[in-house]
């Protein structure tokens, strides 16, 4: 997990902020948890025109271009989110890279409207799906995290939760609360990253990043000499918990309308 520094708007600047970071990252680093937006920062409040100067086009994106060239040299998968333009309109990306080229993607379902999110991004539709290295994973993106509906594990279809945010300091407690609460609920790992810094208005962000897992405990670690954060799964306990507390079996079924 990288929670990082980001420069708001300063491509180059992040490129080189996160080739720093793995230049340092261990070498038997499978997954590689990038924060929400980790390339420009969250726009906050701006307009949707200046926000189009920061978006990478879809299909021709330089900045996927580089994620996909440093996954396959590191060989280790890199998860975050980037503003996406398609056809003049834009979304908030999550993108799950693999070593192989391989990319798995979707967009930000739930918009910020305290933030003016709504009115810059287009909403997603399906929620991502990837099977990594013997792991079925799902992914949301920061705002998302709130609507339990839309984070569930049906019938344990995950087994790690990522969660990718730009969640200022000032709501904290609600950030450590909430992705507790998906991983308890959810029997699963779930995976928060958070950005440092300050955003062009002002809004704080500390960096908290952890990984809580089936039964609610923070199992993340870092070293004294990064700012990486590390956490090792252990899919066989997560199994065995399963079978010996399966609450999943008696989970309510929901349908969501598109």
């Amino acid at each position: 997990m990288l929670p990082m520094n980001i420069a708001w708007g300063e491509k180059s600047v992040n490129k080189e902020r996160l080739e720093h970071a793995m230049k340092r990252m261990h070498p038997d680093t499978d997954i590689l948890v990038l924060p929400e937006t980790f390339s420009t920062g969250f726009p906050t409040g701006s307009d949707i025109d200046d926000v189009k100067v920061y978006a990478e086009t879809e299909g021709d994106s330089e900045m996927v271009s580089y994620l996909k060239d440093i996954s396959s040299r590191y060989n280790v998968a890199i998860t975050g989110s980037i503003i996406i333009n398609k056809e003049s309109k834009l979304f908030n990306r999550f993108l799950f890279i693999e070593p192989s080229g391989e990319i798995t993607y979707s967009d930000k379902r739930h918009l910020f409207r305290m933030g003016g999110e709504d009115k810059l991004f287009e909403p997603g539709r399906e929620r991502i799906k990837v099977r990594f290295r013997g792991w079925n994973i799902a992914a949301v993106v920061c705002y998302d995290l709130r609507f339990p509906v839309w984070c569930r594990n049906v019938n344990n279809e995950y087994d790690l939760l990522i969660v990718v945010a730009n969640w200022p300091t000032v709501r904290s407690d609600v950030w450590q609360t909430l992705l507790k609460a998906r991983a308890l609920e959810n029997l699963s790992y779930v995976c928060g990253v958070n950005c440092i810094g300050e955003d062009f208005q002002g809004n704080i962000y500390n960096g908290e990043s952890m990984v809580f897992d089936f039964k609610g405990k923070d199992v993340s670690v870092r070293p004294s000499d990064t700012n990486l954060l590390y956490a090792v799964l252990n899919k066989e306990k997560l199994i065995n918990f399963r079978n010996k507390f399966p609450a999943w079996q008696d989970a309510d079924n929901f349908l969501l309308s598109k």
